[in-house]
């Protein structure tokens, strides 16, 4: 048995081949860029998911590979709406990065009441949301509007694609607040129909479930076998979380990339409104889910700042600066920030600057301050009754070491890293391979390596989380304001 994942990231799509016992045998990568027109919109062309893939599987399928199922994921919730063949017809808005439905948010809260769309969806309208999106093309693209019929994110775009089939799984409809019903489990038609309602609403399925097959004509361009199985897939943090493992009740996966995420697997749904309550990826299952804005996206920001290509070398010199980074403190809002804050229009503070700071020490402030948001995140869902027993940490911010260990410093958990970090698109093969024979991912991904906390920094950063928990409010109307004048000196839109 061999099974292809591929998963559509924020900066890249990434693709695995893999074999029946977990082992990979390929991988290949595409990276790309989003777009950001004007501040707070962050789109794609959901055209390119397809192309993507099509690249990434002539790549991965040699001649004469056998491939038996094919497994998807990708970043969300995203909205990108389609005609009735199935054609975009406006770039994709990507996930909680994109800010602009604030208003849309505040109107649909008036409407619906807070309340119930917490009791109803499990979470409240955030940037996160689906619905505000939908309403902001409303209001601000009535021609898209007008001629839309189906919504898509980047699996599921994938997988109509691949099989023809109009499906979504229950975790991503989930994340599609108001829409979706958490208790229910389907969708709310009332809201639906109050927010677009010329929408088909596509048909429902966990992300294990075969959603179809390959048709002649996706055969055709990307070399898979006609008739294999296409699962349902789902968004790429919780199939990150399935390929290393964390699907048991009181297990928290921190996904480090682009942007950190934390899922933590509840036995019950817990409300709270700095977080997101979810449906699981599995069935049965339930999550407490919580996502900064931004973490690699800042390492990355500030790589290209200096001019400095080889992480390695920032990652030694941001070693060298130690534990606090010689009196540096960050605040990673640099695209707003998701929970537990949810507020789209923070921004980015580096406090503490002084003509003796060096590079390493810019480095070294920006992997703390998404460390003290996990921190945040960590202590927010346990106030909220979330009993988190094991943490396992995968993406590629695992690799290198610096990073994961000031985050068991900064938070005192210890992390589990399994042999294979692969993540989402290596998540996506396993949901292949179940749907069609029996796998364990502990056989498939066993542990390599567990990070343990070092009591020695613990109080320099207990003193540092303390400032880091008072630097937004301390700055949050001037980072408001800074925000409405980017706002107005940027260039509007494209139309």
């Amino acid at each position: 048995m061999t099974v292809l994942g591929v998963d559509i990231g924020t900066s890249s799509g990434k693709g695995v081949l893999v074999g029946e016992d977990g082992t990979v045998l390929r991988t290949a990568t595409r990276p790309h860029t989003v777009s950001r027109p004007t501040p707070g919109h962050v789109e794609m062309d959901a055209r390119v998911w397809w192309d993507e893939f099509v690249s990434l599987a002539h790549e991965l399928l040699a001649p004469g590979t056998d491939v038996d199922a094919v497994g998807v994921s990708g970043m969300g919730p995203c909205v990108a709406l389609a005609d009735e063949t199935d054609n975009p017809l406006h770039p994709a808005i990507l996930y909680g990065v994109d800010t602009r439905a604030t208003a849309q948010i505040a109107r649909l809260d008036a409407e619906l009441g807070r309340d119930a769309v917490l009791r109803r969806c499990g979470s409240l309208l955030s940037t996160q949301a689906v619905g505000p999106k939908i309403a902001w093309l409303a209001e601000h693209r009535p021609d898209v509007a007008a001629r839309a019929r189906r919504l898509y994110m980047p699996s599921s775009y994938l997988v109509n694609r691949l099989t023809g089939r109009y499906v979504l799984d229950h975790h991503s409809a989930s994340q599609s607040v108001p829409l979706y019903d958490s208790t229910a489990q389907d969708w709310y038609r009332p809201w639906a129909r109050r927010i677009a309602p010329d929408l088909e609403l596509p048909s429902l399925h966990w992300p294990g479930d075969i959603a179809g097959h390959v048709t002649a004509d996706a055969a055709a361009a990307t070399g898979l076998p006609v008739g294999i199985p296409v699962v349902t897939g789902t968004i790429d943090a919780w199939s990150e979380a399935l390929s290393v493992g964390a699907q048991h009740t009181g297990d928290l996966m921190l996904m480090y990339g682009s942007t950190m995420f934390l899922i933590n697997t509840v036995s019950e749904r817990l409300l709270v409104p700095e977080l997101w309550s979810t449906v699981g990826a599995l069935p049965g299952t339930r999550s407490l889910a919580g996502g900064m804005a931004t973490s690699g996206v800042i390492t990355d920001w500030l790589r290209d700042l200096l001019g400095e290509g080889d992480a390695d070398a920032l990652l030694a010199e941001a070693e060298a600066s130690g534990a606090g980074a010689r009196g540096l403190l960050m605040l990673p809002y640099f695209a707003g920030e998701r929970t537990p804050v949810a507020d789209p229009d923070a921004r980015g503070v580096i406090a503490g600057l002084t003509v003796e700071h060096a590079r390493g020490d810019l480095y070294r402030a920006a992997l703390e301050a998404t460390a003290f948001g996990v921190r945040h995140n960590v202590e927010a869902m346990r106030a909220a009754g979330a009993d988190i027993r094991r943490v396992v940490a995968v993406g590629g911010g695992t690799r290198g070491g610096l990073w994961t260990r000031i985050v068991s410093d900064v938070t005192g958990l210890e992390q589990e890293i399994r042999t294979v970090t692969l993540g989402a698109s290596y998540g996506a093969a396993f949901l292949a391979a179940s749907a069609i024979g029996e796998t364990d991912i502990d056989d498939w991904n066993p542990v390599r390596e567990r990070v343990t906390p070092d009591a020695r920094p613990r109080s320099r950063y207990d003193d540092l989380y303390d400032l880091y928990l008072r630097l937004y409010p301390a700055t949050r109307d001037i980072g408001h304001a800074l925000a409405r004048h980017q706002r107005a000196t940027a260039k509007a839109p494209p139309a």
